[in-house]
């Protein structure tokens, strides 16, 4: 599996397992909260941008979860926050004044109940400083929509009793709200890969299978070359190296489609090294590659729209099915040097047919031929990034309105 560089904000160096610091960015939504006495961890900043203008100003790439620093404010009333919040962000049909969070749930899934575009949710969250580490969110809180200093605001007013202690919390991290289903990318990360051309020619590869085979399967050894030293025991997914991936904008090659074959441990250190395959599907063969497992994928992110323009394409779709649905992966042809980052959500569309206008003249053209015309393009659904490299990213298909195809279009939500 292809390692994935965490997007944590130092601030946190703490905060190891990314994928479950998504939750952070839910309970960075909230404020208000006077129902726990907590040392605040952060220093008290009146003139403290908000959170619009700070995510305007960060880098490219950055993620969108430094903590709010204003001091909590009093908290209108529900229906007088409802009617506030409309003239800002667009409020979900039905959104809730509040919302007790659920097992299951995802960072998503929530800003979604409270707004029509969730991609707006760095907007509206507020850090409450007075909540035990205020960056997670977890199943029994509360979140609320709230108006903080005459600005619209979505923050965690009562905090689940069992993630609090005396001493310590009791409540595991990875029980905590996380951006994304990781459980829906985490057969991508193991069996469905594509590998970017740098990637694939750093990987170690087999050199030749133990006992003169041509092929390997479970229970063979293979020689590896290649790659960084790694203690015994590491353990690799192998992975054929398929079809090249082309930019449609230039056809550079990007990368390759990768084709799970299975996995293997490192039995024997040196050059080559040995590794002894657990588990296959298929064949094994010399020249296969080889990707550690050890992969910690940060889901530690918000959806948000990209800081720059993104207009690029779907070039490929883990397992390989013609049409594309919610939660499946898909593979686009802009990465982290077009401005792309994870947390990053994007529109799909399908490009509009051409098609002849044989009424264009004034009357039907029954002998064929005619203008030209091509149709709009129509929405088909939204894309969350969850993984960059230089020129390709990974994203998770979040809603698919009508079908999804490779080729299709992604650009800025509108």
């Amino acid at each position: 599996m292809m390692e994935h560089p965490s997007i944590m904000s130092p601030e946190y160096p703490n905060q190891k397992t990314g994928f479950r610091l998504v939750a952070v960015a839910l309970a960075i939504t909230l404020a208000g909260c006077t129902t726990i006495s907590k040392l605040n961890p952060f220093d008290s900043d009146d003139d403290a941008p908000s959170p619009a203008a700070r995510t305007s100003t960060m880098p490219s790439g950055s993620s969108s979860m430094d903590a709010n620093r204003s001091a909590p404010t009093p908290v209108a009333q529900p229906q007088q926050v409802l009617q506030q919040v409309s003239r800002h962000v667009p409020l979900a049909s039905g959104a809730p004044g509040e919302y007790v969070v659920q097992e299951g749930d995802t960072l998503w899934d929530i800003a979604a109940t409270f707004l029509r575009d969730p991609w707006y949710w760095p907007e509206v969250w507020y850090v409450n400083p007075q909540v035990e580490n205020p960056h997670l969110i977890y199943p029994g809180d509360t979140l609320a929509l709230v108006m903080i200093n005459g600005q619209q605001r979505i923050t965690n007013v009562r905090v689940a009793t069992y993630r609090l202690s005396p001493q310590a919390r009791i409540t595991p991290l990875n029980e905590s709200i996380t951006s994304i289903p990781y459980e829906q990318i985490s057969a991508f990360l193991s069996k469905g890969l594509v590998l970017e051309k740098d990637q694939a020619d750093a990987l170690p590869y087999i050199l030749s299978t133990r006992g003169d085979h041509l092929i390997a399967a479970a229970g063979n050894d293979v020689y590896i070359r290649g790659g960084d030293p790694a203690p015994n025991g590491t353990r690799y997914s192998v992975v054929h190296v398929g079809d090249e991936l082309r930019d449609p904008d230039n056809n550079d090659l990007l990368g390759y489609q990768g084709i799970y074959i299975g996995e293997g441990a490192l039995s024997r250190g040196g050059d080559p090294a040995t590794v002894s395959l657990t588990d296959t599907n298929r064949e094994a063969l010399n020249g296969d590659r080889l990707i550690p497992e050890t992969v910690d994928i940060p889901l530690n992110f918000f959806p948000k729209a990209p800081d720059i323009d993104i207009d690029g394409q779907i070039i490929s779709v883990v397992d390989g099915v013609s049409l594309i649905g919610q939660y499946q992966v898909v593979v686009l042809n802009r990465g982290a040097r077009n401005g792309l980052a994870p947390g990053d959500v994007l529109t799909v569309y399908q490009s509009g047919d051409e098609i002849n206008d044989r009424y264009a003249s004034g009357i039907l053209n029954t002998i064929g031929g005619g203008e030209l015309v091509k149709l709009p393009d129509e929405e088909a659904g939204t894309v969350m990034i969850f993984k960059v490299y230089d020129r390709i990213g990974y994203g998770l298909v979040m809603e698919a309105t009508s079908d999804i195809h490779v080729l299709d279009s992604v650009r800025n939500p509108g």
